[in-house]
């Protein structure tokens, strides 16, 4: 249920200060989502202390791998951990599971580098689910010295194995061969042989790959136990919320559950519509009422700093300058407001002023987002969207890899207005593709007689459309503001997509 991949101990030092690196890869049985891995180990003051492992990646045949790291600093050197004695418990559904060397517990010497768990004789050492953001990729593999190694390689692709490339690893110096007087099965034991490997993985949004390693009785592999590692970039994550113009009771607590939520799912641009913001007794706006404003602000309390352009449209509810507004991550390259209605009355409700901003998203490209807030159809949305779409049209390019409407269509999904939308073929509804791609085939690739009737349990009226070229692909979409996840915060629950490059989807 529990086995040691690889324990690591490495001591350096620089500038008379000694550090005790101490590090552990884990392979369990997934048995239930709730779980908890944790280390038990000692130094040589025989003091027991419980490091707990987290999640690294997904393996085959129903297993996981968590990795425990922990750092031990010095003046002097007696004072670290030293040779550590060590055993891995899995706790899981009211059991516990150990591996705990037949209940002789293992050691790994003061500076023993690296050692191989029982029966792992090649093993991928620092693992990481992320993409670095340089083109270059390092990976570092452990071979066990029976192997005889004659050659380590990486294996890999960035196109669902449409190509691959294969990259020969160098063996480092002589510090990474490692000896101890342990006996078996101590880990320490093992003499390990590292090898690096460098992927020029370049612009690739993801990376797939496998060690290989040549003996002279043939190939053996680190596939991660036959289902291969993955490395990433990010997903690109939107979320679209109407803000209601600071009707609910306790404006406070909603900025706070909307930053924290921004803040926990790491959203990379945030499309708001009714955005709030006092306008005096002068006609003028207060800047420090601007809800919009308010949300970044917090946003660089917890650390996290974002791009902020807005734009008002109309007055509503007597009091407010209300209208949208754009937060990126990302530094804007473009950014324009214009009406996409008839009335540019700011006391008609019908006013309607749309932002957009362009945007260079890493590993995606150059994105142009536009937050939407479109009237009823009954009062204008056909010629209001035409304008829309004219307009996005015309700020698209070969350089743009998606244009993105976002916001408050005022339409439900398959009405009338909804259906313009889908049999004009420009524009996709992103949410319905992430959550019910054969029904999102059946109504954006087909004509199907009685569509509407497919949305009579969907209320929706906001969406994220993308155009039909766009170069992304949702994987996942979710409301964010129900109650399951946050606490509600408006008369609109807020949509959350998340995006990666269309190539890595396509077979």
């Amino acid at each position: 249920m529990i086995q040691l991949v690889f324990a690591q101990s490495i001591i350096s030092r620089d500038k008379g200060e000694t550090t005790q690196k101490l590090r552990f890869g884990i392979l369990v049985k997934n048995l239930a989502y709730e779980k908890q891995i944790t280390v038990h180990w000692a130094g040589v003051d025989n003091k027991w202390h419980q490091l707990p492992a987290f999640f690294s990646c997904q393996s085959g045949g129903g297993r996981e791998q968590w990795y425990a790291e922990t750092v031990y600093s010095s003046s002097v050197t007696e004072r670290l951990p030293g040779t550590i004695s060590f055993a891995l418990q899995y706790s899981v559904s009211g059991m516990n599971y150990w591996d705990n060397n037949h209940n002789s517990t293992y050691f790994l010497s003061t500076d023993t580098g690296l050692a191989l768990g029982a029966n792992i004789l090649l093993s991928l050492i620092d693992y990481n689910s992320l993409l670095p953001q340089s083109e270059i990729m390092q990976i570092v593999v452990a071979s066990h010295w029976s192997l005889l190694a004659q050659r380590v390689f990486v294996r890999w692709t960035t196109d669902n194995w449409r190509t691959y490339h294969q990259t020969l690893c160098t063996l480092k110096g002589n510090n990474s061969i490692h000896k101890t007087q342990k006996v078996e099965p101590n880990p320490g034991s093992n003499k390990i042989s590292l090898w690096t490997g460098h992927l020029r993985t370049r612009k690739a949004f993801k990376v797939e790959y496998a060690i290989g390693c040549v003996t002279e009785n043939g190939e053996i592999w680190d596939n991660n136990f036959g289902c291969n590692y993955i490395s990433s970039h990010n997903s690109f994550k939107l979320l679209t919320l109407n803000l209601h113009c600071y009707q609910e009771q306790d404006q406070d607590a909603k900025f706070t559950e909307i930053t924290r939520a921004i803040s926990e799912i790491d959203i990379d641009i945030i499309c708001l519509q009714e955005v709030g913001e006092v306008r005096n007794d002068t006609g003028q706006g207060e800047w420090r009422t601007n809800a919009a404003r308010i949300i970044r602000n917090r946003l660089r309390e917890r650390g996290r700093y974002y791009h902020l352009y807005k734009d008002w449209s109309h007055i509503g509810f007597d009091r407010y300058q209300e209208g949208s507004a754009i937060l990126s991550k990302y530094p804007f390259l473009r950014r324009k407001a214009a009406y996409v209605s008839t009335s540019k009355d700011i006391n008609s409700i019908h006013a309607r002023k749309i932002v957009m901003a362009q945007v260079y998203v890493p590993a995606i490209g150059i994105v142009n987002v536009f937050s939407v807030h479109l009237s009823w159809w009954s009062e204008g949305f056909r010629e209001q969207f035409e304008t829309l779409r004219r307009w996005a049209d015309e700020e698209d390019s070969a350089q743009v890899a998606a244009t993105l409407l976002c916001g408050d269509f005022n339409i439900k999904a398959g009405s009338q207005g909804y259906m313009l939308i889908v049999d004009d073929k420009e524009y996709e509804d992103q949410f319905l593709r992430a959550t019910s791609p054969a029904l999102f085939a059946e109504i954006f690739k087909e004509t199907l007689p009685k569509r509407e009737m497919y949305w009579a349990d969907d209320d929706r009226i906001d969406y994220i459309y993308a155009n039909k070229n766009a170069s992304l692909h949702p994987v996942r979409s979710k409301v964010v503001f129900s109650g399951q996840y946050y606490r509600r915060v408006s008369d609109h629950v807020g949509y959350l997509t998340e995006f990666e490059p269309e190539e890595i989807h396509t077979s």
